[in-house]
Order: C-alpha cells, then structure tokens, then sequence
C-alpha cells in the first residue's frame, strides 16, 4: 500500500471520527448524555450501524472520547489564560485561571455538563480520562507550589482528625507541599467547580445578579483559603 493511500485513509477516518463526534455533541445538547446513541448518530450521519462501530466499538467509547475531548479543551483554556499572566502574583494567576474555567464553560455549557454535571447512568469514565481531567488541578498545584517556594504560601491549620487524610491527599497529589496546603487545594478546587456550575445550571437565578465581580470575588476568597497572599 503506497503511503499515499495510507496517508488519503488517515485523513478520510480523521474526518469521519470528527463528525461522528460533532453529531454526537449536537445530541448532548438536545437530548442529553444519557440519551446518547451510536445507531442515532449513524442515522444523522447517513451511516450504518456497523460502520460507525469501526470508530467506536460502543457508546461508552464515544462518550469517553468526548470527555477527553472536553476536559483538554478546558485544560488548554486553562494554560492558555494562565500563560499569559507569568509574572503576576500567586493570586492572580489564580483568578486567572478561575475565570478562564469560567469563561470556557459559559461558552460550552453541555460540554461542561457532560464533565461536571450528572453522572451518565450506566457509565464509568476510565483511567484514560485522568490526564486529561488533571490539566486544571495541576495548573493550580502549580502556582500553590510556586508561592510555597517563594515563601508567599501561608499554610492553613488543620484539625487532628483530618491530618491522617491531608497526608494521604499530599503524598497522592503534591508530596513536596504541606499536607494543610494540598487539603485546602483540593477543598477550593471543589468550590471553583461548585461556583461554575451554579451559574450554568440555573442555582444563582434571581440570587445573584452581577455574576462577574461576584464570581471574581469568591474565586480570590479561595485563594486566599488555601493560603496564597
């Protein structure tokens, strides 16, 4: 087989694999993550059932390459934003980067909703998503590390009965911070998350109305929380 048609057979499965995503996504937005179907798609697409399986064995397959998909785009928002502040201090990078998480899920609601939203019955996301999953946390492991080394980190306290699991989060996540560091990490991490989604999914409805500086505020106060000044 000339490398040629090897070549014009890469691109032809890449474009394919491309819509049969894109299709995909267009069913999340209408139907739902739980509706999801590999013979709906394959309709849409003018295509056989057994041949959209040559791309993904199962709807499990498509759901979890969709995740990746989305987790690396928010993780590459999240670089992108973060790299463009190098020399600004711990906390705001940190905001930064809360606000690029922001700005990517109100432009992606039902890819954020796949990633953070409820879980898909039926559905258990592999090891093969942690990489991509990780990309955020390990921006925000970054700039906690960085302040720790330039001695702007203020550890938080902890009680007696969480230090056992503060020191298992820390050997598992960031050995080289204090475990005090790594638990309130972990903890605005979670409320990062907790602030997006009640802003998308509808919870700050007639609550809050200046979503911006709101938002700005409680993502300082996290840093803060985890010790950064």
């Amino acid at each position: 087989m000339s490398s040629v048609v090897r070549g014009a057979r890469a691109r032809a499965r890449i474009e394919v694999t491309a819509a049969i995503k894109e299709e995909a996504r267009r069913q999340l937005a209408s139907d739902g993550a739980a509706r999801l179907s590999l013979r709906a798609v394959a309709r849409e697409l003018g295509m056989v059932s057994s041949a959209l399986y040559r791309y993904f064995p199962s709807r499990d397959d498509l759901l979890t390459a969709l995740i990746i998909d989305a987790y690396d785009s928010l993780g590459e928002a999240a670089e992108a934003a973060h790299a463009a502040v190098p020399d600004a201090a711990p906390v705001e990078r940190w905001v930064t980067v809360g606000e690029a998480v922001r700005g990517w899920a109100l432009a992606h609601p039902q890819e954020y909703a796949l990633i953070y939203g409820s879980p898909v019955p039926g559905y258990s996301a592999p090891q093969t998503t942690v990489p991509a999953a990780a990309r955020v946390g390990l921006i925000l492991i970054g700039i906690v590390r960085d302040a720790h080394r330039s001695h702007a980190l203020e550890v938080p306290l902890l009680t007696d009965e969480l230090v056992p699991e503060a020191v298992r989060l820390a050997a598992d996540l960031a050995p080289d911070l204090p475990p005090g560091a790594v638990t309130a990490l972990v903890a605005a991490w979670a409320q990062l998350y907790g602030l997006v989604g009640f802003e998308l999914f509808g919870q700050f409805n007639r609550v809050v109305e200046e979503r911006e500086p709101f938002f700005r505020h409680a993502v300082t106060r996290l840093a803060q929380g985890v010790g950064l000044r």
